[in-house]
Formats: C-alpha cells, sequence, structure tokens
C-alpha cells in the first residue's frame, strides 16, 4: 500500500452492506451566486426581497455573464500567446463583452478591487 507523507500506511476502508441496509447517497453539490446576489440586492435596497424564480434567473445571469466574459479572456490570451490570463485580459474582455456605461463602471469598480487587494498585500 502506498505510504502517506508522514510515513503512515494509509488504509482505504470499504463498507460492505448486506441485503437490509441502506447505503449513503452523496448529495450532489452545485456552487451558486445566490448569496453574494442576496448580499447585494439588501446594500441596494435593504427592505426588498427577491423570489425563488427571481433568484434562480440572477444566478443564470451572472453564470451567462461569467462565461461570456472568461471565454473572451481566453480567447485574449491566445492570441497575443501568453499563458497567464492577468486583469488586463479581463478588462479588455469586458469592454468587448458589456456594453458603453456598464463597461466604464465595471472597470471601474474592477480597478478599485484589484488596487484594494495590492494595496493590503
Amino acid at each position: 500500500m502506498p505510504s502517506s507523507p508522514k510515513g503512515k500506511v494509509s488504509k482505504k476502508i470499504s463498507k460492505k452492506t448486506t441485503e437490509g441496509e441502506k447505503t449513503a447517497k452523496r448529495r450532489h453539490v452545485t456552487e451558486t451566486y445566490k448569496s453574494y446576489i442576496f448580499k447585494v440586492l439588501h446594500q441596494v435596497h435593504p427592505k426588498v426581497g427577491i423570489s425563488k424564480k427571481g433568484m434562480s434567473i440572477m444566478n443564470s445571469l451572472v453564470n451567462d455573464t461569467f462565461d461570456k466574459l472568461a471565454s473572451e479572456a481566453g480567447r485574449l490570451c491566445r492570441v497575443s500567446n501568453k499563458n497567464t490570463l492577468s486583469s488586463r485580459e479581463v478588462q479588455t474582455a469586458i469592454r468587448l463583452v458589456l456594453p458603453g456605461e456598464l463597461a466604464k463602471h465595471a472597470v471601474s469598480e474592477g480597478t478599485k478591487a484589484v488596487t484594494k487587494i495590492n494595496g493590503s498585500a
């Protein structure tokens, strides 16, 4: 058997079930933006709620936007023969994907976030 980094022998434990026992089912974990959407909603409108269907639509919107931005940024890396996705590629992808004023606000918020992260490190 392979040994662990500390030199101890690791064993795989397998449960054998008889016909009468039930096996535990594993839950499929899906990551969502629901908690973040809810936090932003309460920052903007503290007294306003959102329905389950509305939250699902907002989650889909965020996922779709993320996919578009990530694929565009990846395409920019491929075209410029770079292996690393930097803030510059993300910023350019934002300018290409989002329309007009929305892109300007997104770029300014992103720049502010990157400055905050780099300043504290």
